[in-house]
């Protein structure tokens, strides 16, 4: 598996790795399915965490490996959550709402306190990350995203605009130039899939209201 840490090729004077390339198109093409509210998305994004998984697991990256599994869990109870949710719907869609308040505050919430948490583990053991900080804001971001979108919310969206600002520096500065640019890439399509997602929330509600939602 070493190849996926090989150099695929040079662009704008950083070095693409395989690993990189590979991992993040297909968590790319994984985003665009959410926005088209795909099942399909969920193994997509389970498949870019094996991929990336092997490729810092090789790497040594303990941390950033360990991460990846955490994101496929996440990835196959969402899979599961949208597949119950289709089930559940007499013409087999998914609807999509804006979350409560109450809602809000808990994800802010276990943002604030999952980033000190990590923050702090990666602190302890300087191996697990380079970045503490900013490489915890973004794997609990991440974690919280992925939440709102395996429940449909629409703050899925801006939780993702929320890591892009981290994220694109960081991978840069950290030599993973791909998924900068791919980041930038999730910028624009989490900017249209919001507005899509927004736009359809306001037919959605009344079935969800009928629904008990």
């Amino acid at each position: 598996m070493n190849w996926l840490n090989a150099e695929a090729f040079t662009a704008f004077g950083q070095q693409i790795k395989w690993a990189d390339m590979i991992g993040n198109t297909i968590g790319l093409i994984a985003l665009a399915l959410g926005w088209r509210r795909s099942v399909l998305t969920w193994p997509a994004q389970f498949l870019a965490g094996v991929i990336l998984f092997a490729a810092f697991a090789t790497s040594h990256l303990a941390g950033s490996a360990g991460k990846q599994v955490v994101v496929m869990l996440v990835a196959a109870w969402g899979w599961w959550q949208w597949t119950r949710g289709r089930r559940a719907a007499q013409d087999g869609s998914l609807a999509v709402r804006f979350a409560t308040w109450r809602e809000r505050a808990l994800m802010a919430g276990a943002a604030v306190l999952g980033t000190l948490a990590v923050a702090g583990l990666f602190t302890l053991f300087p191996k697990l990350s380079w970045d503490p900080w900013p490489d915890a804001y973004i794997f609990v971001g991440t974690l919280v995203a992925m939440y709102a979108q395996a429940r449909r919310m629409v703050e899925f969206w801006f939780a993702w605009l929320l890591v892009d600002l981290v994220g694109v520096p960081l991978n840069f500065a950290n030599g993973f130039a791909f998924s900068g640019f791919v980041y930038v890439i999730y910028g624009a399509l989490v900017l249209w899939g919001l507005r899509d997602w927004w736009l359809r929330s306001r037919t959605d509600a009344p079935t969800l209201e009928g629904a008990g939602a």
